[in-house]
This record gives structure tokens, C-alpha cells and sequence, in this order.
């Protein structure tokens, strides 16, 4: 086996306890990482590190993303407890708003993209004024999406939230470059993880292999792959970037948002959907059609 690839870095995840988030963290550990993880669902997050073989290596606060002292808090923690900051991994998602455009919430809208976006910038911000102060450098690592990147692809504000990432961490990688900070962007597929599967993963399956030209699903341990690449020192002159993880799919073309929604839940139904942190999600039928 390689030797550790992240031995004595300290990385900070959000979203941590389950899905992609989840996968990465004990990539982190099992590469010889430090890390501090932020999220909302306990519950998962106990049992993170119940299932952990290098606790003594992990440390978890509740965090909500979208408030800013949070944020602050979360990556002050890294230092704090393991004296330094390397990597800041911006995981933290949910489904969020959903439905017809004119039946959306604009209360599930802003909700979705403080939730989707506001918290990249807080981790931007936050996580390189630490680097800064360090003066050596480090990695910032955004989970973006396919549906940022094309039309069709995802509910509208998600995909909008997601495309504003990555145009987030083009930006942010060119204003922190001078400081040798790497800003790079995930922007995974269709990934079986609990957020995507929900209650039916036979028929996101079935989708899926509709879709996706690469025959075997995405899961978790794909984009912690690429995560790891990413925080490692292995992509030292890579930076701006925003990597697909997807199984093809775009190279194929794509109208997911059809295809793993046969049943037109997103437009007959409005609502916000919570993902995995331990809320539940609302919705309501939609009364009418558009004229």
C-alpha cells in the first residue's frame, strides 16, 4: 500500500456524517488526515464515529452551514484542537426547493441557496482567512454538481445554487492563488447515496442505466477518490477547476431531471426537501396548470 497520503494534515468537512461526506472523512482517516467534521444530524454523526477506526483522528460539532458564526466556529475547531488547517472539503447539501417555477416558495428558494451556496462562500471565507494567517497554503474542495452545468439537469434551484459554486470557486481560485490556496470543485453525478436514493432506489436505478453510459452507479467512494486527489499534494498545480465525477453523462448528453424523475414528482408536487440531516420534507400538490 502507498504511504498515507494525507499524514499530519488537518481537513475540515461539512456535511460529514453521511453520503459523500461520509465516505470522504473516512477516506481522510484512512490517509492518515485529522478531521473536523460539521453537521446537523447527530444521530449520523455518532454513529460516524462508532464506525470510525481513528476517532482519536475525528471530532464533530453540529453545524449549520448557513449561518456564518457556525462556519467560523467549525474551522476555529480545526485549529483549535489539532493546531493547524489544510483542507476545507464544503460538502454540506440537501435536495431543497422543488416544483414548477411558479409554484416555488421564496422562502425554499433563498433557504436552498443559503444552504447550497451561502455556505461555500462562509467556508471560502473562513477556511482561507486560516490558511492565510498559516502561510502555507492548502486545499479548498467544493461539492457542485452536473446540474450546475447544464439545463435539464436538477430541480432550478439547486442547479442554480450549484452553479453558482463553481462559478464561486473559479473566482475564489484566481483571488487566492497568490497565497498558494487550490479552490477546486466535485461535480459528481448521479451518486447512490442516501440524499439521491430516498425511498426508491430501484427506480433511480432504472433511470440511471438510461442515462449513464458507465455501467456500474456512482457511490460515495468515487468522489471521496476524487476529494482525496484533491486535498493531496498530488494535484499541487491544479487549481480552478470543476472535475466531473459522473459516469459519462455528460459526455452523453443529459436530461436528468426527466429521467430520474418519471414519475413527475418535481412537477406535481412544491416543496423543499431537507436531505439527510434529520428534518423532514414539506410539500404540497400543485392546485393548477399554467394557462
Amino acid at each position: 500500500m502507498d504511504a498515507a497520503r494525507l499524514s499530519d494534515k488537518v481537513a475540515v468537512v461539512t456535511g460529514g456524517a453521511s453520503g459523500i461526506g461520509r465516505s470522504t472523512v473516512l477516506r481522510f482517516l484512512a490517509e492518515g488526515a485529522k478531521v473536523v467534521v460539521g453537521d446537523l444530524n447527530m444521530k449520523a454523526a455518532d454513529q460516524l464515529v462508532s464506525d470510525a477506526a481513528a476517532s482519536d483522528r475525528l471530532y464533530v460539532i453540529r453545524t449549520d452551514v448557513s449561518e456564518e458564526a457556525e462556519v467560523e466556529a467549525l474551522i476555529g475547531a480545526a485549529t483549535d484542537r489539532f493546531d493547524r488547517l489544510d483542507i476545507v472539503f464544503n460538502n454540506a447539501g440537501i435536495g431543497g426547493a422543488f416544483g414548477p417555477i411558479i409554484e416555488i416558495d421564496v422562502d425554499d428558494w433563498d433557504r436552498t441557496f443559503a444552504i447550497l451556496t451561502r455556505s461555500v462562500f462562509l467556508g471560502i471565507k473562513h477556511g482561507a482567512r486560516a490558511l492565510i494567517e498559516q502561510g502555507h497554503g492548502g486545499s479548498i474542495i467544493n461539492t457542485a454538481s452536473v446540474a450546475g452545468l447544464a439545463g435539464g439537469s436538477g430541480p432550478q434551484a439547486y442547479s442554480a445554487a450549484k452553479a453558482a459554486v463553481i462559478n464561486l470557486t473559479l473566482t475564489t481560485a484566481d483571488e487566492l492563488a497568490p497565497h498558494r490556496i487550490r479552490v477546486n470543485a466535485i461535480c459528481p453525478g448521479v451518486i447512490f447515496t442516501p440524499l439521491a436514493v430516498g425511498r426508491h432506489p430501484e427506480r433511480l436505478a432504472e433511470a440511471v442505466a438510461a442515462l449513464q453510459p458507465w455501467p456500474d452507479h456512482g457511490s460515495g467512494d468515487d468522489i471521496a477518490a476524487a476529494a482525496l486527489w484533491l486535498a493531496s499534494d498530488e494535484s499541487h498545480f491544479v487549481t480552478g477547476e470543476a472535475i466531473r465525477v459522473d459516469g459519462g453523462l455528460m459526455a452523453a448528453g443529459t436530461r436528468i431531471s426527466s429521467g430520474s424523475d418519471p414519475y413527475r414528482v418535481w412537477q406535481r408536487y412544491a416543496g423543499f426537501a431537507y436531505g439527510t440531516s434529520g428534518k423532514p420534507a414539506h410539500k404540497r400538490p400543485v392546485t393548477g396548470e399554467p394557462k
